[in-house]
């Protein structure tokens, strides 16, 4: 693949190859025999909280100072590599959420391949709502490059890649990671269908009858909505790709000088911090609290005034009355009649509305049982 020159002509022969990576990936990461020794589970750490943040990165870049200073919770911190074996859990209480903060050991190159524990730290990587990438401030191209690759090896899509600087780092840009915006379906009957609605896509009807072949699918529909590449088919195909928010936290920022400081603050995704010397940690969680995009909702009792100081919270995706009720408990909505809403949700103050209503940010609400 390498040697093969990227063109119209040789699209159809990288996609049948890229196809056929994936599927040995995935069958050396999750294999089908029960003693083949496969990508093994993440650490035994319970999920708790209102969300779950993951610290990845290379060893002795500051993730276990990082904890200490945010959750308060002790991680061993030394000078030599390799000091966190395990993964530390620790929480923070930010704007009225429990945020839990994991701390996972250093990752090496070939984690993907199971060195130093790499699978587990990864695997556990997949259950977090957000990942903080930390890189040393000293190198932190070098690092980033190789973190992406292993966390892409193990089917994990950073929803957030960052734009770099062209002068200062000469590396050339990412482009944002998003879930692939096309439509695969597949059927019993009729062949591959392609359409597509944009024109000099990167994908043709030749290339896209390869790679469905290459997973056996002779019968489907594939929409395209965007200029889409065989890698974006296969992984919807695939199904497993997760895409998560991502933070890339450039730590030991003391030790850089001001202007790549300067520069370092103005790349989106990027938050500069020094956890030893406690900088721009408020910067850091308050990223990241815009990457989990969690809304706060206030409950209402009865002739009593909101509560402030316990807010519900709710993702942005499930947001609606019906939600909220289920976190609190899910027999509330057995005895729902309707609620009452202040806040950006409500058209009035306040507004009688059903369980499909979605809140907003800051909503107060008033849950209404039938007698």
């Amino acid at each position: 693949m390498a040697r093969t020159q990227k063109n119209k002509a040789t699209a159809h022969h990288l996609g049948l190859l890229k196809a056929k990576l994936a599927k040995l990936r995935r069958e050396i990461l999750a294999p089908t025999s029960k003693g083949g020794g496969g990508a093994g589970e993440g650490f035994d750490v319970t999920k708790s909280g209102d969300s779950r943040v993951g610290l990845v990165g290379f060893p002795s870049v500051g993730k276990s100072t990082l904890l200490n200073k945010l959750t308060g919770t002790f991680s061993e911190v030394a000078s030599y590599e390799f000091t966190t074996l395990t993964c530390i859990p620790g929480v923070i209480k930010y704007r009225g959420a429990k945020i839990q903060l994991l701390d996972l050991p250093g990752i090496i190159e070939g984690a993907k391949d199971g060195k130093g524990r790499g699978r587990q730290v990864i695997s556990t990587a997949r259950t977090c709502n957000c990942i903080i990438i930390v890189l040393d401030a000293i190198k932190p191209i070098t690092h980033k490059r190789l973190i992406e690759k292993e966390l892409e090896g193990f089917g994990i899509r950073q929803a957030c890649f960052a734009f770099l600087i062209l002068f200062l780092f000469s590396l050339p840009k990412n482009v944002s990671v998003q879930p692939p915006n096309l439509t695969f379906r597949r059927k019993d009957k009729g062949g591959i269908n392609f359409t597509s609605t944009v024109s000099n896509t990167l994908l043709d009807l030749e290339t896209v009858k390869a790679i469905c072949g290459e997973y056996r699918i002779h019968n489907a529909d594939v929409s395209l909505r965007y200029d889409a590449t065989a890698d974006d088919l296969i992984d919807v195909i695939e199904g497993n790709r997760m895409y998560i928010p991502c933070v890339y936290a450039v730590n030991k920022i003391d030790q850089v000088t001001l202007e790549e400081l300067e520069i370092l603050d103005k790349l989106p995704h990027y938050c500069p911090v020094s956890a030893h010397l406690e900088w721009n940690l408020d910067g850091l969680l308050e990223k990241v609290w815009e990457y989990l995009d969690l809304v706060r909702v206030y409950t209402k009792p009865k002739a009593m005034s909101p509560d402030y100081e316990d807010p519900v919270i709710l993702s942005a995706k499930k947001r609606t009355v019906e939600d909220f009720c289920l976190r609190i408990h899910k027999d509330m909505l057995k005895q729902f009649k309707y609620a009452l809403v202040w806040g950006s949700s409500a058209k009035h103050k306040p507004q009688r509305v059903g369980k499909e209503h979605e809140l907003d940010d800051e909503d107060v609400v008033q849950i209404i049982k039938k007698i």
